[in-house]
Formats: structure tokens, C-alpha cells, sequence
């Protein structure tokens, strides 16, 4: 018996493909017998004993069906082939590609239920038994439909920035605030740190401030950063913590792998070990922003912004009581994430290179006790081959006390005709949940639901992606700059506030607040731009047929490698802190312990994103070149400090914004200057 073909057919639908096969599928050769799982042709033979066949079959797993051919005979069989060929053709004929349009719905004659229950009866089921369920279902349609809108128009954003080249009149030049921020999750981070050092704060944030969409894991290490900037002090930090584990593992599917590409389980018990309270963080940094005299905003959604020489106004309505509020301020920060309209029209056609539409649910109990040990977390694991067009990639978290958050993402390449839907997602997500963790659906108590497009941008170098306007600056997941492997825009400000928020201190003291300043200020890490080429080979092309093993074949070679290193390793990889030999040397031993990784990577990629990923590979290189030879400069920057910052502030912010590239901008990040911790110290002490 040999395996001849393996397919995957992107339908759920595996009584359709069993009826095309039993009645309408006609071999080219051989005679066809029914079977429950598939067919068998028989082809006739004068010298053996036995007839030599093709035993076809399908099943189905992750809502879609899969198809494997054996030969059962010792030799191959004459025409073989050309069944083979005749076969796979009608098949891709009759089951095509299929990506769903999101159906039109109008809500003012019926519920977000009953308009979705034709088309996601799943998702409408358990929805309705999530606490907040429709309000929040609400916001996955609004969600999506703004991102389609958003990829299927790049070249026509709406317009929301708008530039005026005069003064408004003198009674109002004044502006109300230093710093008006869009979007109150990441935005209220950064704006805490901002008002503590004595900036007037405004926080704009559509949703009741507080909710949250999405749950956040990071480690002790990174997070130690927010109590180095005196934000958080050490028991406030253990009073967010949910859950603390012992290891969080990935493992990809290998049953269909070569022997060369199955891989043992990656501990990484120091990456995303750390379960917060996301709620009651965002709760404390608001306090914080109110106690250092900032003002929020919540239920009130961005319309537009004016651009002045020496302000921003910005225009608003609040949805509870539909009237219009404005703001005036010195600069505008963007954090309104993935969906920010500001984003878009800054960067028009090319926004985002790839995005995650990713989905899931904080699950308060239900679980059989040892279907999952809340000691420990999957950080990345699939159970499955290509699903649809898709490589479906599961996370779960342990939280409080029973409580465990599950998400199920893909990698995806935006475009048009596939933009990447949540409803599609969320209704894989309850239909194998059960797949991939052991449970009864019926028996699981629905806390919230998590979910959201994470976005991803190829950069080749710092420059390459436009992050500010004059008095406007995006950070977050606007500016998508944050890891494309394994981070959101979370973790990426996270590691950079302490680079992010002593620059614009900079910038805001001496009013260099152009876009020619602005945009030294971001979080861009040269080790980063060259990971997209390994999130890259986790995408299918839209409309691509490809070996549904082949993902997680090339996930089971690098992964399996990073097993074999020592902990640290694994750890700085996921953590975005590697350096250029380590990243070099894995690269060098997954070509060598696989050298068909490189063909099965240039199935994905075109040969101009292949020259794209060596420019960033080479701007890698002399970054870190230059971090070597130049790391004597952020000690004699400071000493320069006194004379140069008042003589030529803009030469001052670009020698700091030089001085964090060759530290931060390679995942070495420095502690806060002492100039930056003094400060912070006397607001304390004046707070």
C-alpha cells in the first residue's frame, strides 16, 4: 500500500463531496465501487492474483473535507497518473474556492440574531449565551464590514485628516489639552505615563472605557518596563495578574509530516506566562490618567481632525446622546487599532501586507476536570492540516481561578476578493471547539467573547511605513509595527514605551511636532522586519491550492530546531529580541536540516517580496553592525545632552531616536534614563 495523493476540498460539506463522488465522478479507467468513505476502482490485471485498486476516501475535521488515494499493489498501476491528474482537476472544478460576502442586514427591522441566524446559526447560538452576546455581535459585524470596506477601497480612504495652512481666530488658538488620544485600550497606556508628566491629557474612546475585546498575556520581564516608568508599581502589577503558569507549549499537526518534520513539543515557560486582568488594567491606568488631570471620553466616536500650524481640533460625537463635541489640542495620537480610518488614509494602498483575523472567548467553567491543567498555556498549536484556504492556529490561556481564554486565528494575506472574515471564524471556532479541547458545548459558561483583526506590515526599513502627520502620530496596532509572529500591538508598546513616550516628551517640550519629527518616534525593530518572511510561509494565497501538510511542515522544521536550542534562545525568537547571529544560525540549520524549507517558503512568496525580505535581511545586518560599533553613542549622547538640547532640539530628538535604534530598535532595551526616571519621580512626589 502506498499514499498517492492528498487533497484538501475547502467545503464542510462532506455528504456533498461522498454524493459527487458515488454518482457523478467517472474514472477515466477502471471500474468504480461505493464505498461508506469514499470509492474504489479496480483495474484490471491478467498476472496478478488479485486486481491492483485506487482506494479512495474522504473525511472531515476543522469543517472541511480531505481526500487520500492509495495504491494497493506492489508496483505502480498503469494510467495511475492520469487518474490521479483527472481526478484532482474535477475536483477543484466542482469544489472550488468559496469565500463568503458578508450579507447585508438591517437591524432597524430586526435583531443582529435573527439577521445572522441564516447564515452563522452557530455563532448566533452561542452568542446569545455570552453575557453582553448581542452587543458584542454587533461589533464583529461592525468590525468586519469596516475592514472590507477598508481593504476594498485603498485607494480612495475615507478622508478624516484635514490640513489647513492658516491659524483658526485668537479666541480659540489656544489648545485645551497637550495631547488628544483616539482609542482607549492601548491609548490609555501611554496617555497615563504622558499625564503623569505633567501633559493635560485628553482620552477619546468609542466604547464604554474599560471593555475590552481581547485579553492580554505578556511575561515579568517585559512588563517590568511599565514599573521602571514609575506607571505601575510592583503590587499593583501582582493585583492584575490572573493567572501566573509554569509553561506555555506549541506544537503543530505533523500526523501527515515526513519523519523530517515532526518536532517535539517548545517549552517556552517564560513567554506570555502572565494572564492579566485586562479590564482592571485599563481601569487602573485610568484612574492614574484622572489623578494626573487627564479627562476620558468614553461612548463617543472620532470623525474628523483639523490640522492647524499651531493646533488639532478634534471632532467627535457621543452615540449616547448623538450631539458633537470638539477638542483642541498641540498633537493627536492615533490607537484606534486595525479599524482607526486615520491609519488608512495616512498609508492609503498599502496599510497592511497581512493581518490576523483572529476570534475566541473567555470561557468561565465546564470543562472536565483533566481536559486542561490551568498550570500551563498553549501559546501556538494547530490540530490540523490547511483548512479552507487556511492554516487554523489555536492559543489558550488559563485566567482566574476556572476561567480559560481561547482564541483561534490564521495568517492571511490581505485582499480584496478575501479579505479574512470573523463571522466565517467564529463559526469554525464553536463548530471544533470540542475538536480540539475536549468538551460539551452545551455544558460551557460563556464569559465574554475576544476578538478583533491583529494587522502585519513587511517593513523593509525604519522609514518604510508612514506613522505621523503634522501633529499626528499613530502607535499600536494603527501604526502596526508590533511583531508579526507572535505579538499584538500590546506587546509591541509595551517592550517600546519607555523609547516611545521619552521621545515624544522631546518633541512635545521643544513643539517638534511635524511629520519630519514625528515620525522618528515609533517602535520599529530591525529584528522584526526580517520575521514577516517566517508569518509569510504560515499564509495560503487566495485562490492557491497547496499540500494541506505543507504549513505546518515548515512550522514543525523551525519550531523543532528552536526545541533543540537551549531556553533562552526559544525565549529571545519569540520574544523579539534576537540578534543577528542567533537569527542567522537557525536560519542556516533549518535550511540545512531541511533544505526543501526553502522551495516549499518560495511556494508562498513572489520573487520581489523574496528581494524585499533581503533588503530587510541586509538593513538587519548593518543595524547590527552599527549597534556594535556604536554602542559608545547613548552614553556620550547624554553627555551632550546639556549643551545640544537647547542650542538644536531637533538635532537632540534625532541623536535619541539614533541612540534607541541601535538598543531598543534590535531588542535590547535599555532602562530609563536616569534624566527620564528623575522626572518621573517629581511627578510622584507632586501627585
Amino acid at each position: 500500500m502506498k499514499q498517492l495523493l492528498y487533497l484538501e476540498i475547502p467545503t464542510p460539506d462532506i455528504e456533498t463531496v461522498r454524493k459527487w463522488l458515488h454518482e457523478d465522478f467517472q474514472p477515466i479507467s477502471g471500474q468504480k465501487r461505493l464505498t461508506p468513505d469514499g470509492i474504489r476502482v479496480q483495474f484490471y490485471s491478467s498476472t496478478a492474483e488479485a486486481p491492483p485498486e485506487l482506494s479512495i476516501f474522504i473525511w472531515s475535521v476543522q469543517r472541511t473535507t480531505y481526500l487520500k488515494i492509495f495504491r494497493w499493489a506492489k508496483k505502480p498501476i498503469s494510467g495511475e497518473n492520469q487518474f490521479l491528474a483527472h481526478l484532482t482537476d474535477n475536483l477543484r472544478k466542482q469544489f472550488p474556492h468559496h469565500y463568503p460576502e458578508l450579507p447585508n442586514i438591517d437591524l432597524s427591522q430586526q435583531s443582529i440574531f435573527e439577521a445572522l441566524a441564516p447564515y452563522y446559526p452557530l455563532t448566533v447560538k452561542y452568542f446569545q449565551k455570552i453575557p453582553n452576546g448581542e452587543y458584542d455581535l454587533k461589533r464583529v459585524y461592525w468590525w468586519e464590514q469596516r475592514w472590507r470596506e477598508s481593504v476594498r477601497n485603498p485607494q480612495q480612504p475615507k478622508q478624516v485628516i484635514f490640513k489647513t495652512t492658516t491659524q483658526v481666530d485668537n479666541e480659540i488658538s489656544h489648545p485645551t489639552y497637550d495631547i488628544i488620544y483616539v482609542g482607549g485600550a492601548l491609548g490609555v497606556i501611554h496617555a497615563a505615563v504622558m499625564a503623569r508628566l505633567g501633559y493635560k491629557i485628553l482620552l477619546i474612546e468609542r466604547l464604554p472605557f474599560g471593555r475590552m475585546n481581547r485579553e492580554w498575556n505578556i511575561s515579568r520581564s517585559e512588563f517590568q518596563s511599565l514599573i521602571d516608568l514609575g506607571l505601575f508599581t510592583q503590587a499593583e502589577f501582582e493585583s492584575i495578574i490572573a493567572r501566573e503558569y509554569k509553561d506555555g507549549f506549541h506544537k503543530f499537526f505533523d500526523g501527515n509530516n515526513p519523519p523530517s518534520a515532526k518536532a517535539p513539543i517548545l517549552h517556552t515557560p517564560k513567554v506570555l506566562n502572565i494572564a492579566l486582568d485586562a479590564e482592571k488594567l485599563l481601569r487602573l491606568c485610568g484612574e492614574k490618567l484622572k489623578a494626573a488631570g487627564g479627562e476620558i471620553w468614553d461612548e463617543t466616536e472620532f470623525l474628523r481632525a483639523n490640522i492647524y500650524p499651531k493646533q488639532v481640533t478634534v471632532q467627535a460625537r457621543h452615540q449616547t446622546s448623538n450631539t458633537i463635541r470638539e477638542a483642541t489640542g498641540k498633537l493627536l495620537i492615533d490607537a484606534m487599532g486595525t479599524a482607526s480610518p486615520i491609519a488608512w488614509q495616512l498609508n492609503g494602498g498599502r496599510t497592511f501586507d497581512s493581518v490576523c483575523p483572529t476570534v475566541g472567548a473567555v470561557i468561565a467553567s465546564g470543562f472536565e476536570q483533566g481536559v486542561w491543567n490551568p498550570e500551563y498555556g498553549d501559546v501556538l498549536h494547530s490540530h490540523g492540516d490547511i483548512s479552507r484556504g487556511r492554516q487554523l492556529i489555536w492559543e489558550l490561556f488559563p485566567g482566574a481561578g476556572d476561567e480559560i481564554t481561547v482564541y483561534l486565528f490564521h495568517y492571511h494575506q490581505v485582499n480584496a476578493i478575501n479579505p479574512g472574515s470573523l463571522l466565517e471564524m467564529y463559526e469554525d471556532f464553536f463548530a471544533i471547539l470540542p475538536e480540539y479541547r475536549r468538551c460539551d458545548m452545551e455544558a460551557l459558561k460563556w464569559k465574554k467573547a475576544t476578538f478583533g483583526y491583529i494587522p502585519g506590515y513587511f517593513s523593509v526599513g525604519e522609514s518604510d511605513r508612514r506613522v505621523a502627520f503634522d501633529r499626528l502620530i499613530a502607535i499600536g496596532d494603527a501604526a502596526s509595527l508590533q511583531s508579526p509572529l507572535i505579538f499584538t500591538g500590546f506587546g509591541s508598546l509595551v517592550r517600546n514605551l519607555p523609547r516611545l513616550t521619552d521621545l515624544l516628551d522631546t518633541a512635545l517640550k521643544h513643539d517638534l511636532l511635524t511629520a519630519r519629527h514625528l515620525n522618528q518616534i515609533r517602535a520599529y525593530q530591525s529584528n522584526v522586519s526580517v520575521t514577516w518572511l517566517f508569518s509569510k510561509g504560515m499564509m495560503v494565497p487566495t485562490g492557491r491550492y497547496l499540500p494541506p501538510q505543507q504549513i505546518n511542515t515548515i512550522l514543525n522544521v523551525f519550531f523543532g530546531i528552536l526545541a533543540e536550542e537551549n531556553e533562552t534562545v526559544a525565549e529571545n525568537f519569540i520574544k523579539d529580541r534576537t540578534d543577528w547571529v542567533t537569527f542567522t544560525t537557525l536560519a542556516l540549520k533549518a535550511a540545512r536540516k531541511n533544505p526543501r524549507l526553502l522551495i516549499w517558503i518560495l511556494e508562498f512568496v513572489t520573487p520581489k517580496e523574496v528581494m524585499r525580505w533581503l533588503l530587510s535581511y541586509l538593513n538587519f545586518s548593518i543595524a547590527s553592525l552599527n549597534g556594535w560599533l556604536f554602542a559608545w553613542l547613548p552614553v556620550l549622547s547624554r553627555r551632550l545632552q546639556p549643551w545640544l538640547e537647547p542650542r538644536y532640539p531637533g538635532a537632540w530628538l534625532r541623536l535619541k531616536a539614533i541612540c534607541y535604534a541601535l538598543n531598543d530598535g534590535l531588542g535590547r532595551p535599555l532602562k530609563p534614563s536616569d534624566r527620564w526616571a528623575i522626572r518621573l519621580q517629581q511627578q510622584q512626589v507632586s501627585s
